[in-house]
């Protein structure tokens, strides 16, 4: 067994009023039960952090990607799993109809756009993910304004 943490590529989606995407993880999920997480995965052996990034939003939302606007941060957890990751954040816009993401069934149970001042929403069960989320959100937010968007 490997003991390099696992590369995962994660999509902060933005849409034209600056909010950002996020789904809540089912009660089922290993990783961060009932979380709100953005959308994002494990990295498949062969597969650039770009390409994942790209199947990732469109396994997770039906959307796919048509621009990355920038890298938001590198994050190393280790999950309820024992396992540890590093994590690619991006800030993405993507192509489709953004009121109706396709959710992955039995993996994701509901979807919001978040504005800004409500990242609080993100510290539900933040006991399961100390607050990772909600850092990378506002990481998201920072990046952002420092591109003018």
């Amino acid at each position: 067994m490997s003991t390099e943490p696992l590369s995962c590529a994660g999509a902060l989606i933005v849409d034209d009023d600056g909010r950002i995407f996020v789904q809540r993880r089912s009660a089922a999920r290993k990783l961060f039960p009932n979380c709100w997480d953005v959308v994002g995965g494990h990295v498949e052996p062969g597969e650039s952090i770009e390409d994942a990034l790209q199947r990732e939003v469109t396994e997770e939302t039906g959307w796919t990607v048509s621009h990355v606007l920038g890298l938001v941060g590198e994050y190393t957890y280790v999950g309820d799993d024992g396992i540890a990751r590093v994590e690619s954040d991006f800030l993405v816009r993507v192509d489709g109809d953004l009121t109706r993401p396709r959710l992955e069934a039995g993996k994701h149970t509901e979807f919001r756009w978040l504005a800004e001042h409500e990242t609080v929403l993100l510290d539900e069960h933040r006991h399961v993910n100390d607050g990772l989320i909600r850092r990378i959100v506002e990481d998201g937010f920072a990046a952002l304004h420092v591109i003018g968007l």
